[in-house]
């Protein structure tokens, strides 16, 4: 008798950081023979790459049209909050509330194994208790930041400037105690109380009281002593379902920007790219470009127009690109950035230390040159110095920085003897990060089992 195929329903917020980390795991368990619905609106299920055909009869891409608001506050088409200035999240997640009844029809009508889902959808609790569907919380933050701020419900304010900056009692690595008072202030803002009087610490506590387990992008070889605290918080199953490492895609690649990447020398070129979901101000993207032009190293910049730009060329410095044309390339909108990572010509990558770009760029062998923002992102930043595998911009006691913070920065990463120490460190993480089989057919394989069976077997 053939054996049951297992049913996982995946409910990811609309974001893009999230987004894909579930869409990565979804591959993974389709590739381990689980069935996965992956519920999500039109527009985001089109913007996300396509799924292989060998897969196609495993994962459903579920496409549920997100109720409209009026459009001064939510505009017609924005769907994620890519499309959106931060003021307006607010009220994405009062139409991403209102997909309730979808999901609750589509669960009753397939009634699944297991519920992955997201901080947000704190509605998904009661549909999956009438249906007696089992929840797992999947939180795409890193172990060490909720190392950090500990488990949902293990703080009374844990969206406080005072409580973020001062260490809980269980926090022992100098990382995390290291943590600085003005980068803590977006995270803030950022658990709010929204416009649908269910703040984010409510969202999130509620899943994750009603999960059966929590998972993390992680692996024991790589921050193992984080996950290790974060199970001796929490009375749920904390589960590493490893680092989804991305297969590279082979074939030959063309274009502009290859034709230029192809003249450059190994290793030589800075990746530049602070993803969607950070919103960066007019004095943030002017230093950065100051940095860029003062280090005098070849880059490669992936910049979205920013919300403050009314074109493309007010989004730099005036004249920025006529004195960098020799030597960098500004490419604003899409890009292939995997792509332009398995380039050999890209040696180092100034990012803002968000998890999937850490794991992203890692599985390359970069080095790490971090500028963090927002939430979990200093504390990752903090992990990695501390790990010998990145380098961190300097910061003013005000959480500014400087052209000339950059410039110095990435040049002690490409030129300088330290530079060479980090990437013997990073090579070496380098083959953990990349090894497809020790993620899939070890840590993905351990957790199908938990999915068949429901008992976890710490790994």
């Amino acid at each position: 008798m053939a054996e049951k195929t297992i049913h996982v329903v995946m409910v990811p917020w609309s974001a893009f950081g999230h987004l894909m980390s579930f869409f990565q795991l979804s591959i993974a368990l389709a590739k381990a023979g689980v069935h996965v619905s992956f519920i999500s609106t039109p527009k985001i299920i089109q913007r996300l790459p396509k799924i292989p055909s060998t897969l196609a009869h495993l994962v459903d891409m579920v496409q549920l049209p997100l109720p409209s608001l009026d459009q001064e506050l939510l505009p017609k088409g924005a769907e994620a909050t890519v499309d959106i200035p931060f003021e307006k999240i607010q009220y994405l997640k009062v139409a991403y509330d209102k997909l309730q009844d979808d999901v609750k029809q589509f669960v009753a009508n397939e009634v699944p194994d297991w519920i992955i889902c997201d901080f947000s959808p704190h509605w998904i609790v009661d549909i999956a208790q009438e249906f007696q569907v089992k929840l797992i919380f999947y939180n795409v933050l890193s172990a060490q930041a909720i190392a950090f701020y500990g488990p949902p419900g293990t703080r009374k304010s844990p969206f406080s400037v005072e409580s973020l900056t001062a260490p809980p009692e269980w926090v022992t690595f100098p990382s995390l105690v290291a943590y600085q008072r003005h980068e803590v202030i977006a995270a803030c803002d950022v658990a709010n109380p929204n416009a649908s009087e269910v703040s984010d610490l409510e969202r999130v506590t509620k899943v994750f009281g009603a999960s059966k387990a929590m998972l993390f992008r992680g692996c024991y070889e790589i921050g193992g002593e984080y996950l290790n605290v974060v199970q001796k918080l929490a009375d749920i199953p904390v589960i590493p379902i490893g680092l989804l490492p991305v297969e590279t895609e082979g074939g030959v690649v063309d274009g502009k920007i290859f034709e230029w990447l192809d003249k450059q020398a190994s290793k030589s070129v800075v990746f530049v790219g602070f993803g969607s979901e950070c919103k960066l101000s007019k004095d943030q993207v002017f230093e950065i470009a100051y940095g860029l032009e003062e280090s005098e190293l070849p880059f490669l910049w992936a910049l979205r127009k920013p919300n403050w730009a009314s074109n493309d060329e007010d989004s730099l410095p005036n004249g920025f690109i006529e004195r960098t044309t020799n030597r960098g390339v500004v490419c604003m909108g899409w890009i292939p950035q995997q792509k332009i990572l398995a380039h050999p010509s890209i040696g180092g990558s100034l990012f803002h230390s968000g998890w999937g770009s850490v794991i992203e760029t890692l599985q390359f062998g970069h080095i790490l040159v971090v500028l963090p923002f927002i939430i979990d992102q200093p504390l990752n930043a903090r992990f990695l110095v501390e790990k010998g595998l990145a380098i961190e911009v300097k910061r003013n006691e005000d959480g500014s920085f400087t052209g000339n913070d950059i410039a110095t920065t990435l040049k002690r990463a490409m030129l300088l003897e330290e530079g060479k120490k980090i990437r013997i460190n990073i090579e070496k993480a380098a083959s953990i990060v990349g090894n497809l089989k020790l993620h899939q057919d070890h840590y993905i394989a351990v957790f199908v089992q938990f999915l068949k069976d429901g008992i976890w077997k710490h790994i």
